[in-house]
This record gives structure tokens, sequence and C-alpha cells, in this order.
């Protein structure tokens, strides 16, 4: 008996997943590809970042915020992850476009490294054309990859239909993708070793997967431990640093300034629990002893460029600061206190020459920028009025932590995070608020954002099933250079009880409190509300971050057991 040894192509369906496997690996390689080349131009130029990057930048601020509040400060990941996502769904899907039209498909691939290509290059940090390199390499390997492996899989095949042609029987089908026509009376050609009976290389495919995948998954370690060391040099930087002893230190805090109290924030914030809010999709590791900042700008009559070993070397003061972040939601934890050492931004001011506008200066604003492109506006005048705002070089003790700004960054007691705590600095720019706007200005956000009186309930937690009896209810209060006068609680709608509050540290750092509550079996309401030192009670009105911070009374609901 004869049998039919013809070459016939993949079936539809099994070509398709294959193809999807091709775009897989081309999308993987084009990634690690990019890595690789990233280490050659900067870590921040890789496609992932920049695209993500970009992402921030483009994002409506409401939706901002929603991350913020969703995935806290797991949102940078979530965005990589998506954005990962996002290209695999492409990857698949070129791959089988691939099958069909194999030089659309690896287009296809080319077109999204344009796009990363010019995320990159468009970047506020962005300091060159070379940005765009890693994208542009990283698509081209992936384009050519995937035009290559489809190419193994073999011509595709389609049904020639109709009773006249001579050599082909309705319903049957005929190789397209070759270059001669079949002689349906030649001899059929012999089975190359590794080629099954659907006609294709499947052993020269498999292998050239699996080659791709294993050099593609060596770029991208080599591109990662590249990448991972060049910030060696700002970690060993910062091992090096010894902060010297401030010419103006902290008082202690005072005995009665921490409750021991069970659930209730710690008075200092450890570095580790500190919030981080930022649009850094990696942290910038800077090297300290290359760092430097410039102050130039508007009624700068000396501009002056200084190291790190400069600001070591003048005189420091250490203090107590809370800071907030304007995207905390009423009851949030994006508040934090510390212990700060640096210089006073006030006398490096001056030291160049810039005057407040209330002394007749040139400048109302006061635009720092970071290494990542971050600029955010401060006013001259709350910077310059005598507060403890200052260049921070060390928290709690020890130099900045890299989430935090090492080797430098602002901290300015009063205001919100975005208006004042530029993070990474290295440059200052004196300027005005009718002619430069910074980067959450440009997205809808207030120019100028003292913080507002506030105070969250920590203790019970919210649907918290407490014991009837003695409940303490405590929690903090924070209203920066103005400080806490007044704390009240209220259970469900009752009268206002004013709580036990704590010592008082200083004027720019939150308030502790306290108050003994008699609970009785059933659910209620807790709410607090605060009065600052100039006599304001924070508002019940309920307000959202946007433009300039949130308002509102923090309440929980528990249920008290018997």
């Amino acid at each position: 008996m004869d049998h039919d040894t013809t070459h016939r192509p993949l079936d539809g369906v099994k070509r398709l997943a294959l193809g999807a496997l091709s775009g897989l690996l081309a999308g993987y390689a084009a990634l690690t590809v990019a890595e690789l080349v990233s280490a050659a131009v900067r870590p921040e130029s890789g496609p992932i970042i920049a695209v993500g990057g970009s992402a921030i930048d483009r994002t409506p601020s409401g939706v901002k915020d929603w991350a913020i509040r969703q995935f806290g400060t797991n949102d940078k990941l979530v965005l990589q992850l998506g954005i990962l996502a996002v290209l695999t769904v492409l990857a698949l899907v070129l791959g089988m476009v691939a099958t069909r039209w194999r030089l659309i498909g690896s287009l296809g691939v080319l077109a999204f490294g344009v796009v990363g290509a010019l995320a990159a290059a468009s970047r506020p940090d962005s300091t060159s054309m070379k940005d765009a390199l890693p994208s542009v390499v990283g698509a081209l390997v992936g384009a050519g990859l995937l035009y290559w492996l489809i190419g193994r899989l073999g011509p595709t095949r389609r049904k020639v239909e109709g009773p006249d042609s001579p050599d082909v029987g309705r319903g049957s089908t005929t190789d397209t993708g070759s270059d001669d026509a079949h002689d349906a009376s030649a001899s059929p050609a012999p089975a190359s070793p590794g080629a099954d009976s659907a006609g294709w290389d499947r052993r020269g495919f498999v292998l050239a997967a699996t080659a791709a995948a294993a050099a593609s998954t060596g770029a991208g370690l080599v591109g990662r431990a590249l990448n991972g060391s060049q910030g060696q040099n700002a970690v060993a930087s910062r091992k090096s640093v010894v902060l010297p002893a401030p010419s103006s230190t902290a008082a202690p805090v005072p005995k009665g300034a921490a409750l021991r109290i069970d659930g209730i924030s710690p008075f200092m914030t450890p570095n580790d629990d500190f919030y981080r809010v930022d649009t850094a999709l990696v942290v910038p590791k800077v090297d300290a002893t290359s760092w430097r900042l410039r102050i130039h700008g508007k009624g700068v009559t000396r501009e002056r460029t200084i190291s790190f070993d400069d600001v070591l070397k003048m005189p420091l003061i250490e203090r107590n600061i809370t800071l907030t972040c304007v995207s905390n939601e009423v009851g949030g934890p994006y508040v934090g206190n510390a212990r700060w050492i640096g210089v006073r931004l006030a006398d490096l001011l001056r030291e160049c020459g810039v005057k407040a506008p209330s002394k007749g200066g040139r400048a109302d604003q006061l635009v720092a920028r970071s290494v990542d492109g971050m600029t955010i506006g401060s006013p001259v005048e709350d910077v310059m009025d005598g507060r403890d705002a200052m260049l921070a070089v060390g928290m709690n003790g020890r130099p900045l932590p890299f989430e935090h700004g090492f080797p430098a960054r602002m901290v300015v007691p009063g205001l919100y995070g975005y208006v004042s705590a530029c993070k990474w600095i290295e440059d200052i720019e004196l300027t005005t608020f009718d002619a430069y706007d910074s980067y959450w200005v440009k997205r809808d956000w207030a120019q100028r954002a003292p913080i507002k009186t506030e105070s969250r309930i920590d203790t019970p937690k919210p649907f918290g099933r407490p014991k009837e009896g003695a409940v303490m209810v405590a929690g903090v209060a924070w209203a920066q250079h103005r400080g806490i006068e007044k704390v009240e609680v209220r259970v469900d709608d009752g009268e206002w009880q004013e709580a036990r509050l704590a010592v008082e540290d200083t004027r720019d750092t939150w308030r502790q409190w306290s108050y003994a509550w008699d609970a009785t079996k059933g659910n209620h309401t807790l709410t607090v509300r605060a009065t600052d030192s100039t006599g304001e009670t924070q508002t019940e009105k309920r307000t959202p971050p946007i433009p300039d911070g949130a308002s509102g009374w923090h309440s929980v609901v528990v249920t008290v057991e018997a």
C-alpha cells in the first residue's frame, strides 16, 4: 500500500498557538535587550520605566489619587505589572497576526519600540536622544526574532475550491507560501530530519525558540546586573557619610508627648515605616560624591553650586517635623513625624542675595528640581519667614534613605509635600508664580497649599469589636506650624467631649490624644475633630484631596460586645 507523504503545512489552530509563542518570545527579547542597552545609557531609559513614567505624567490627577488610595505605596508596582500585562497581550496578538502577515506582525513590534523611544526621549529627566536607544534596539531585535521564528513554521495553506483545477480537488489545501507550484504527479520530497508529517521543521523551531529564550534571559540578567552596579557607588557613598553634630540641636521629646496606648501611632515614625508618595518608578540612587546643587534665578545676586561636603561643613540644625502628603484622605496614613538634620534654606538663599517678597525680593516662588525631573514650587515667603525650612541630609539620626531623597531633600514645616518636599534635589531656581507652573500645578493642584488642621482615630480600628466598658479611643492630630490646641470626640450624635492631649513637642509636630470611653453594647460611630492654636476648628465639610488637601471629620464604626 502506498502512503501519502505530502508535506502539508500546520493546521490553523496549531499555527496560531506557535505564532503566539513566537510573539511572546519576541516581546521578551525586546524588553531584555532594552534592559541591557539601558545599562550603557542610563537605567531610567528602559522602556518599562519610560512608558510608566509617561503614563504617570499623563494620568489625570483624580486617577492618580484613586491609585494611591487603592494601592498605597504599591501603586508603582501595580503600574509596572499592568504595563507588562498589556505588552504580553499585544505580543501574543502580534505573533498570531504574523502567522498570516509576517511582515505586518514584525512591524507591529517596531511600532511599540517607537512608542517606548518617544516616551523615553520626552521624559523631564531625559538629557539626550540617547535615551531612546534602548527601546529602538530592543524593538529591532524583537521584530527580527519574530520574523525569523514565524519563518520556521513553514508556509501557510489555504483552501482551493472548484472542479476546474486539475491537480487539486474541492476542499483540498495548497501551499501559498511556496515559490514553486507542486505538481500532483511529482514524487514527494523526502522528509528532513526533525520534520513532522505537518511539513514544518519542529526540531528546528524548538531549538530556535529555546536559543532565543536563553539568549534573552542572559541579556536581561546581564543588563539587570549592570544597572544594579551603577547604584553601588551611591550605596557606598551613603555608607561613608558621617553626619556632623548639628550646631542647633532639637530639644528632647518632652515627657508625656508620647502616649503609651496600644494601637496609637508612635510619636516618632521609624524610617522604614515613613510614608512614601512620589512619581519615581525606580528610586534614584545618587552618588553623594558627585552630587551638586545649583541655586540661581530671579533675585539671585551670587549664583552658587554646592557639593554634599559643602553642605556638611555648614551650620546644621536638627528639628522634629511632621510631614503630610496632599493625597492623604481624611484619616489616611500619609503623615509621619521624624527628626530631620539639615541646613536652613533661608540661610542658603540669603548667601545668594535672595530676599523674601515682603523684604523687597523679586522672586515669590522657589522651584526645586529633582534628578528625576520632578519640579516642586514653594512660596519664597514661607521658606524665609523664620520657620525651620531646611535642605535636609539626615532623618532620625541617619543619612537620608534613598527612598526619602538621599543625598538631600527639602523639608518645609506647614506645607504639603507637593509644594515643599522635593526629594533627590539638584537645582533651586528663584522665579515667580506667574512665570512658571510646577509639575503638580500643571495637573490642576493649587499653587499654594498650607496644611489643613486634621485629626485621626488610630484606635479602635474601623469595624473593631471592643468589649463593653472602658475603651480607650486615641489618635493623632496635626496643624503644622500652627499647633494643636484642642481635640474633641463624639459618640454617635452625642455632645462633643474634650479629649486629653499629650504634651506638645513643637507646633511643627503632630500631637497625640486620648479619650476614655464608657462603651455600651451595640453599634457606635466615633468621630474626632481638632482645633489649632489660631482657634480654627477643622471643618465637617468633606472635600477630596484635589486641589489643596482633603478636609472633613474622621470617624470609625465599631461594634461593642458584651
